[in-house]
């Protein structure tokens, strides 16, 4: 499938800035399932500082904004050829180790409510189990907007009982490494003719033995096929927020993020 994406986001500021640095992961790679036909970003209000991989493969910019400036805006856009691989990624590669992504982290800690859900993953082996597990998290998370924010963790979306595809992810990362198995976090885009995920999408991945990294979306409850895009992945939504930083400057920001998806 061909898939032909764009990403705006817009950020305005109520009084003109000191200083802010922002990180960019907006640009897919080659890899198993997709193929980069042609990407670019650009930036308006800031200039760019840097390029560079980070150690979980990911393709960063650093960019940073121009003092006085009350307005920025970022354009990611291209095109991307997918295959159908059932979900499996496949071996893992790369400068982190595979032990690594057992670590739990401040958004993905497992509580009394993320135990007592892995514990009820049932199943004939690793790949059985993980699909339990998605199942579960459907069963008890509603998809809700508005509820959760980038810092709410798994127990707190489980507490909630509701969120969107980060805090799915959160929770099955939670509970995949919770049952021993290394797990990451992935962002990136899904073609959906229901709208029902406006935003840049998430998934998670399992390490499965004998298959490497498998995807599971427990937000819609399938395996990603030829209709998902990688960005990026990380160890949670704070190794793959799309665009991220820091600012020096009084006053509130608005941010305004429009996502494009068409075959």
């Amino acid at each position: 499938m061909r898939l032909k994406i764009s990403h705006m986001t817009e950020y305005s500021y109520a009084e003109p800035v000191e200083f802010a640095l922002q990180r960019l992961r907006l640009t897919p790679q080659d890899g198993p399932g997709q193929h980069v036909v042609s990407w670019q970003t650009s930036v308006t209000g800031a200039g760019r500082e840097a390029v560079y991989t980070d150690h979980f493969g990911n393709h960063v910019e650093l960019v940073s904004i121009d003092e006085g400036v009350r307005s920025i805006s970022v354009m990611a856009m291209g095109e991307v050829e997918t295959e159908e691989r059932n979900g499996v990624f496949g071996p893992h590669i790369g400068y982190v180790p595979l032990w690594l992504y057992l670590r739990e982290t401040a958004l993905t800690k497992p509580g009394k409510l993320v135990r007592e859900l892995a514990r009820g993953a049932t199943g004939d082996g690793e790949l059985a189990r993980m699909h339990g597990l998605m199942s579960a998290i459907t069963t008890v998370l509603g998809y809700e907007k508005g509820v959760t924010g980038p810092d709410t963790t798994a127990e707190q979306a489980l507490e909630l009982k509701a969120g969107v595809c980060q805090d799915f992810t959160h929770v099955f990362i939670a509970g995949a490494r919770y049952l021993g198995l290394p797990a990451r976090y992935i962002s990136g885009y899904m073609l959906d003719g229901t709208s029902m995920n406006a935003a840049s999408h998430a998934w998670a991945e399992a390490h499965i033995q004998g298959l490497g990294w498998v995807g599971f979306d427990p937000a819609n409850e399938i395996c990603p096929d030829e209709r998902y895009v990688r960005l990026a992945s990380g160890l949670d939504y704070a190794d793959t927020a799309p665009v991220s930083g820091m600012r020096i400057g009084s006053g509130p920001e608005a941010i305004m993020v429009a996502v494009s998806v068409e075959q």
